[in-house]
């Protein structure tokens, strides 16, 4: 429920007790969520430092009444936006087009930050989230619930950026990411298939908690670096019904579930535990089967055994497409392109280039950056393949056997420090 418009506070005016809503991005604060019951002194101390002049609260939801305000405070003023200048028209076509080139790789090279930073967090929250499920079940999955919410509105408006940070596996805390790439990629699907708002949120809880039965496999099963043997085997595919025990637990809803129980059934029978087929699968579960399928291959445990997201879809089409939803595998495709956004290539001029974004219309021929020494790289040449017809993909290729100095040329990204510590309750909601 959002928060009343009207009922705003200062900063000295914040209180412990306080139901706050901090109206700045996620990723740009240290708190987990941006509505929560101010429960410290410190907590206090951390959104005076933030430079928000307002905080809107919600009294029905507080403790008590801040100092010194009255019951409906001045809304808060909306900050003025500078006045827009008409851009000069440039004589020069050549260096036109190089400004808006720059203009362009800029504004994506900030979203992909923006959105890293999301991801990060969103891994952190849910690390906090799965350390304290037992002892706090019913806060943790209200904060499961805000956290598919936050997840909404931080990557399925940019699904293509939000994609091309999916795709670079960070490395430790691999159970969070894994169940972060498989909610969002879930989510996009569904989006694109037309569930309404209700059966996406289900969807997206049971995307991030599909894994929860492995907290009762051994963790040299449950994340194995080796080959298993049988037994071993089947003792990990015993976590879909663990999972089920738990999630009853817990107290999840069916719907939740059942995406829990058939995230690893296969459409053609081919998967566990019960070997269900097609119409006999959870239509959420056959998403969340398809996308938990695709991620693992992308990112499994042993990162030498990875493929790229290229090779991924390639393999699920060509040789696996009985295994999944038919349609659910068509979307997926149009939406992650032949080539993902993040997707390494080489071109057949014998170029080397990153996928900045996919062309639905014609996904052999996405916009590329260009790998070339000669040029800085927040210069870094952007083609549209589809306005040239002389020059094709030849070959996807895995970053980790691109030599150093073309992986940080190409890579858009700042490297982020990938570890969650301080306070789990902070910004938990009470």
């Amino acid at each position: 429920m959002p928060l009343p418009q009207d009922f705003v506070v200062t900063p000295d005016q914040l209180c412990v007790g306080l139901f706050i809503h901090i109206d700045l991005p996620w990723f740009s604060h240290p708190f987990s969520f941006n509505s929560f019951k101010i429960s410290s002194a410190e907590q206090i101390k951390t959104l005076r430092g933030l430079g928000v002049r307002h905080f809107r609260y919600d009294p029905a939801r507080s403790d008590k009444q801040p100092a010194g305000a009255t019951t409906r405070a001045t809304p808060a003023p909306t900050p003025p936006q500078p006045p827009a200048t008409p851009a000069e028209p440039d004589a020069n076509p050549t260096l036109a087009a190089k400004r808006e080139r720059i203009a362009r790789l800029a504004e994506r090279n900030r979203k992909v930050v923006e959105v890293e930073k999301a991801f990060v967090k969103a891994a952190g929250v849910m690390r906090n989230i799965s350390k304290n499920l037992f002892a706090r079940p019913k806060e943790c999955l209200e904060e499961v619930g805000e956290l598919v919410n936050q997840m909404v509105i931080a990557f399925l408006d940019q699904p293509e950026v939000a994609l091309h940070v999916m795709g670079e596996h960070p490395g430790g805390e691999e159970t969070y990411f894994h169940g972060l790439n498989t909610s969002i990629l879930a989510m996009m699907l569904a989006k694109e298939l037309g569930f309404d708002r209700q059966r996406s949120q289900v969807l997206g809880v049971g995307a991030l908690l599909h894994d929860v039965g492995l907290a009762d496999i051994p963790d040299r099963i449950a994340r194995p670096r080796h080959e298993l043997s049988p037994p071993e085997r089947r003792l990990r595919e015993m976590h879909c019904e663990y999972g089920v025990r738990i999630g009853r637990q817990l107290g999840l809803p069916d719907p939740v579930l059942r995406i829990i129980a058939q995230h690893h059934e296969l459409a053609d029978g081919s998967g566990y535990p019960k070997g269900l087929k097609g119409e006999q699968m959870d239509p959420a579960a056959r998403i969340v089967s398809l996308v938990n399928y695709y991620d693992n291959l992308c990112n499994p445990a042993d990162l030498a055994k990875a493929m790229t997201p290229h090779e991924a879809l390639s393999l699920m089409f060509a040789q696996r497409r009985s295994k999944f939803d038919a349609r659910a595998l068509q979307v997926m495709i149009r939406c992650l392109g032949v080539y993902p956004p993040g997707s390494v290539v080489r071109l057949s001029n014998d170029t080397l280039a990153l996928v900045s974004s996919v062309n639905p219309q014609r996904p052999l021929r996405p916009w590329v950056t260009v790998y070339d020494p000669q040029v800085p790289k927040d210069e870094a040449i952007m083609l549209n393949l589809e306005e040239e017809p002389e020059v094709n993909i030849t070959k996807a290729l895995r970053p980790i056997h691109l030599p150093p100095e073309v992986h940080e040329y190409l890579s858009p990204r700042k490297r982020v420090t990938y570890y969650f510590d301080g306070d789990p309750r902070q910004g938990r909601s009470k």
